[in-house]
């Protein structure tokens, strides 16, 4: 069995688009193997900032022979119909055979298509995966038609084993494929050729090319932390910088370097978000003083005088755009220490929507929303309207005009420079977050505040517009802020209704919009924090039909008790007793449901033991007798562990009854009270969730 060794040798691909591009080329690739009917043991795919690779091992050496047989039309069917069958099989009519059916007598076509080698059909494979691979963007040069991320060199393309190597016949735009490629474009820019994928991978690293993007992030990361190590700094942490430089060279070379002591006094994140933009460098950080004051850059090339000369010239570079970041760190502070109005005028002159006003307005109404809710979670009224104030001035910065990433953060340096609380001031940086599933949820009570009524501001005045997300589009980020409410309700255990934390944000609109619909918009929104709480809930392995059963109770706009009942309920249900009670209640529920049905009115008061003719019934009434209280004073406290245990006794009377009892017997008298009686196990299943939404 073959190996497959495929390389696509082009100009620098940009580094965002290499994952991406490798996982593409092996499944294009695999994909259309498989279709032809080629198997393989294992496929790898390799990337270098000019260079796609992927290793295709134990490949079967040729498809094997296929005999189809397809049943055409009716011989007495039109011509046409005949026509197209024949142009579908690509057969003539002498092909065909006539085979009596139940209809009568019709054509089958008997396709034999004969086994193929691996090299024909990679050949056919590779020229589709090239001609149509999904490049975000691509371009086309010289007079060729080839789309292609950057212009295409090189093609390598072998099949290998015992025997040796063997070109597969190829050629895409006027380029053949080989068994050649290229090393290093300075350190060894010669061609050479390959025999199979570890003489490849072997002969690109003395070209001076490690193959595997992931043992270069490896080599960056290591040698970069043994530089800093050396100074007694610390690498700061970015994952997705270190994938980024990582696709940015072939051979890494790190450098060590070091801030000018003038630039030292900017902000850390200042430093750490210039470098990591303009340069690509990682920020180094020295844990005695906490401050930035180095940074690695990596090369791509060895030089004679070990990287001086790049370094000096990143130093150069570095410090023209440092001199930048200090103009506008020193120009922000003179507006910030003189109060900050001038940004706050600035916002009246940007438009947040065009039908919820300017960010000044909707700044305003974050501002009386925060004072409402601070309550609720602990907070000073006045210092959460004053970090409302504050908290999006920092757009009109410079700082964050060139780096829009560091909004609130340097909202948090303004603030504290004109003299704002320091409760105050990480309010403004925090208002924002969590921005996603992975970021942290504040538990500063002014932070909770600020941040909850920006979310809200922003998710009911798009509901009020009727500017919600539809199908995959969102634009305005609404889920996201919906999930970042939800966060925050639970991460501090906010309790209350959330549509009354949500109304003063609909009053204000209706001043604004002069509308009064903005309680149906907030019972509709109330659905979206549904869904939103359902993903969050799913992530923690709780199950949607138990997440339904327990929404549909009431109280359900109080996240923190709807997430303890689905919680609670969600470890009964693991256990095998408390399945059976399920399945009890539910069987209860709708022997139940189908008489109310029937006889057009709802059993649910009267059942009385003096009618019970089984032990079976009197046993149920004296469990009913004594787990509906102990469930109640349960639900109560919002003890649910203990409501669910109440419960789960339930489970023994409840099937000896269904098992022995008829509850639809002839006697009317005994029917009813019956049925009264499997009415109170409903209402004792009720008080916890919805059982009958339970799946299985």
């Amino acid at each position: 069995m073959p190996d497959l060794l495929i390389e696509l040798f082009s100009e620098e691909i940009p580094a965002r688009m290499q994952a991406r591009a490798r996982a593409d080329l092996k499944k294009l690739v695999t994909d259309g193997l498989v279709e032809a009917g080629l198997t393989y043991r294992s496929a790898g795919a390799f990337s270098t900032p000019r260079r796609l690779a992927l290793s295709v091992e134990g490949l079967d050496a040729a498809s094997k022979p296929v005999r189809e047989e397809r049943k055409g039309p009716r011989a007495d069917a039109p011509d046409k119909a005949l026509e197209g069958f024949l142009r579908s099989t690509g057969l003539t009519k002498d092909q065909l055979e006539l085979r009596d059916d139940k209809k009568g007598q019709v054509y089958f076509a008997v396709i034999d298509r004969p086994g193929r080698p691996a090299a024909e059909i990679v050949g056919e494979v590779l020229a589709a995966a090239i001609r149509n691979f999904p490049w975000p963007k691509s371009m086309r040069w010289g007079d060729g038609s080839l789309r292609w991320v950057r212009p295409l060199h090189l093609i390598l393309c072998i099949l290998s084993d015992e025997a040796g190597a063997e070109v597969v016949p190829l050629e895409v735009d006027g380029i053949a494929a080989g068994d050649t490629t290229r090393g290093h474009r300075f350190m060894a820019p010669d061609e050479f050729s390959v025999v199979d994928f570890d003489d490849y991978a072997a002969k690109l690293r003395r070209a001076k090319v490690m193959l595997d993007s992931a043992e270069r992030e490896g080599a960056i990361a290591q040698e970069a932390a043994n530089l800093a190590f050396a100074r007694g700094w610390e690498i700061v942490e970015d994952p997705g910088l270190l994938a980024e430089v990582a696709g940015l060279v072939e051979w890494p070379v790190p450098l060590m370097g070091e801030i000018e002591a003038r630039f030292l006094d900017l902000p850390p994140e200042v430093l750490q978000t210039s470098m990591k933009e303009h340069q690509k460098f990682f920020s180094a950080r020295n844990p005695k003083t906490g401050r930035i004051e180095g940074f690695v850059t990596v090369a791509n090339i060895e030089t004679p005088d070990d990287g001086a000369t790049i370094l000096a010239g990143n130093q150069r570079v570095l410090a023209a755009r440092l001199s930048d970041a200090v103009f506008f760190w020193e120009n922000d502070l003179r507006v910030a220490k003189a109060g900050m109005a001038d940004w706050a005028e600035g916002l009246k002159s940007v438009t947040f929507h065009n039908k919820l006003g300017s960010q000044a307005d909707r700044v305003a109404r974050i501002a009386a929303l925060a004072r409402e809710i601070a309550p609720l979670v602990g907070a000073e009224p006045d210092q959460a309207a004053r970090a409302a104030e504050l908290a999006k001035l920092d757009l009109r910065s410079e700082m964050v005009g060139e780096f829009p990433e560091l909004q609130g953060t340097m909202g948090r340096y303004y603030a504290l420079a004109a003299g704002e609380a320091e409760a105050v001031a990480d309010a403004a940086r925090d208002h924002y977050s969590p921005l996603g599933p992975g970021d942290a949820v504040p538990d500063a009570p002014v932070s909770v505040a600020v941040a909850l009524a920006d979310k809200i501001d922003t998710l009911t005045g798009f509901w009020a517009i009727d500017e919600k997300p539809t199908g995959s589009k969102d634009p305005f980020a609404l889920r996201r802020a919906a999930l970042g409410v939800v966060r925050l309700v639970l991460g501090n255990g906010i309790r209350g209704n959330l549509l009354e934390i949500m109304t003063p944000a609909g009053l204000m609109l209706t001043t604004l919009l002069k509308t009064s619909g903005y309680k149906s918009a907030h019972a509709d929104l109330l659905a979206f924090f549904h869904d939103r709480l359902k993903v969050h809930l799913r992530d923690q392995g709780i199950r949607h039909d138990i997440i339904d059963a327990v929404l549909a109770q009431p109280g359900n706009d109080d996240l923190v008790l709807v997430v303890n009942r689905a919680t609670a309920l969600n470890e009964m249900l693991s256990t095998e007793d408390g399945q059976n009670l399920t399945q009890g209640l539910k069987r209860a529920s709708n022997i139940l449901a189908q008489a109310e049905e029937k006889d057009g009115v709802e059993y649910s008061f009267g059942a009385d033991p003096k009618f019970a003719e089984t032990g079976a019934e009197r046993a149920l009434f004296a469990a009913l007798d004594a787990a509906e209280p102990a469930i109640r004073a349960a639900v109560a406290k919002e003890d649910f562990p203990a409501a669910m245990s109440a419960i789960a006794g339930l489970r023994a009377p409840i099937d000896a009854f269904l098992d022995a009892v008829q509850v639809n017997t002839e006697n009317q008298i005994v029917r009813r009270n019956r049925l009264n009686l499997l009415s109170r196990i409903r209402a004792a299943g009720r008080e916890i969730a919805d059982f009958t939404r339970i799946e299985g």
